[in-house]
């Protein structure tokens, strides 16, 4: 029961950091990055705030190097969605985001631009927020991906990925791993389209 705890913790912990990184953030180092969680307020003149310190936050670790097993759900129909159900012989993208994050609003609508360029990549986007809200992120961010056969909208019910996938530091989260299941690459909040594609077509 304190492991459940412990980790619905985390994910609220990390609803509250999604879409962390601000066009100020751009060219913050992964160093900067971290500084960031804690309240800027505390940085003014007096001495009294000079000498606090934000709250430790755990370091993140490297996500899983081949595919756990998972069991998510397709938003429209409520039909699981496991390994087993990834088309085969293709990179696949999982993207761990917040419908309404801005970071990843603007991501989907310049991947749904090139969608041609995705066309022979499984793209499958998770969130753990409540299903209403995930409905028409699609098709108000990503027209030309929704309804697409290498598209899937997946609701984590049971907070698979933060339990077996990897705790990202903010969101969007970009998981790319090869048609043998093993990871290729990885990154968390923006990136330019240009080395997205790059990144998923490796």
């Amino acid at each position: 029961m304190n492991n459940k705890f412990s980790v619905l913790g985390l994910a609220l912990a990390l609803s509250l950091t999604a879409c962390n990184n601000s066009e100020s953030n751009k060219s913050e180092s992964a160093s900067e990055q971290t500084h960031e969680g804690h309240d800027h307020a505390l940085h003014n003149t007096s001495s009294n705030a000079q000498t606090q310190t934000p709250p430790a936050q755990p370091a993140e670790q490297d996500p899983a190097a081949t595919i756990p097993t998972f069991k998510f759900f397709k938003v429209k129909s409520g039909f699981g969605f496991e390994n087993a159900d990834i088309p085969s012989g293709k990179n696949t993208v999982f993207i761990l985001f917040d419908p309404s994050c801005g970071h990843c609003q603007q991501e989907t609508q310049a991947l749904a631009k090139n969608y041609e360029k995705l066309k022979d990549i499984n793209l499958l986007y998770i969130s753990m927020n409540d299903p209403s809200l995930m409905s028409n992120f699609l098709s108000s961010f990503g027209k030309e991906l929704d309804g697409k056969p290498n598209v899937e909208m997946l609701y984590d019910r049971n907070q698979d990925f933060i339990r077996n996938f990897h705790i990202p530091s903010m969101f969007p989260a970009n998981y790319v791993y090869g048609p043998d299941g093993k990871l290729k690459s990885y990154w968390v909040g923006e990136k330019p389209i240009a080395d997205i594609l790059a990144a998923f077509a490796q």
